[in-house]
């Protein structure tokens, strides 16, 4: 496996958030990790990156533990991680941005002038919109910025948080249909989190996340239109249940 994850236990200050996670992805595949919202998803990937530490359990990347190491550190070793909310810098402009990542290339700047015409041609939507402030795009072009960002860095592994988050169906269809043309022209490895159950016609593997745990494992094929998937949402008698869109895959 690429990724092997623990019983990752983390959160903030004295707040625990993930009391339990395990999460494994191999090289080449697309998994995803559902959830309904602030159950820790968005928590296990910053575990995961570095941004926040690891109280208990184990990250394993490339068979090496990872311990205390740094984000920046985790991202030369090609672990790569889109944020929710994009994280594009807005008063950038298209071009500055997508430069930003090419530090971390191994063969640099000559490296990535080499490789962008072939990322915009994927984000074609971008071209022609390289001296726009990133900030005048729209969210799906802003999305696809961040994408082609984080793909700069030629990461092995690359996480994306809600990456369908606010954006109408149609465009979150195009960026599943670029996840599987990068999977498959690129072998690019992807961790996709969402709360929009579309994911599984993308990923090979999925994960449920509820109350900071991992609660349910399947082939992605076999969660659709299941009521495992349900139930692994609904949990116990008690629990805050998740709103019909976030089962169905539609937009809030």
């Amino acid at each position: 496996m690429l990724l092997r994850v623990h019983d990752l236990e983390s959160g903030y200050g004295r707040i625990q958030v993930l009391y339990g996670v395990a999460i494994e992805v191999g090289e080449g595949e697309v998994v995803s990790v559902l959830g309904a919202n602030g159950v820790g998803k968005t928590t296990a990937l910053r575990a995961i990156s570095g941004v926040i530490p690891t109280w208990r359990g184990a990250v394993e990347f490339d068979g090496h533990l990872l311990g205390s190491l740094p984000p920046e550190r985790r991202a030369r070793l090609g672990l790569g991680h889109v944020p929710e909310g994009r994280g594009v810098l807005a008063t950038l402009s298209v071009e500055e941005n997508l430069g930003l990542a090419a530090g971390l290339r191994r063969d640099g700047m000559q490296g990535y002038r080499r490789d962008r015409a072939r990322l915009l041609d994927l984000f074609s939507p971008l071209q022609g919109k390289l001296r726009m402030a990133a900030g005048s795009l729209s969210g799906g072009q802003q999305q696809m910025l961040a994408l082609a960002r984080a793909l700069v860095a030629q990461p092995r592994l690359l996480m994306v948080d809600e990456m369908s988050f606010g954006l109408a169906p149609v465009i979150v269809n195009q960026l599943f249909e670029l996840v599987q043309d990068l999977r498959a022209e690129a072998g690019t490895t992807f961790l996709l989190v969402e709360q929009n159950a579309g994911v599984l016609a993308v990923s090979d593997r999925s994960y449920v996340i509820r109350g900071g745990r991992t609660v349910l494992e399947s082939k992605s094929d076999e969660l659709v239109g299941s009521d495992r998937l349900v139930r692994s949402y609904l949990g116990h008698p008690g629990d805050r249940a998740p709103s019909p869109t976030q089962l169905t895959g539609g937009t809030p």
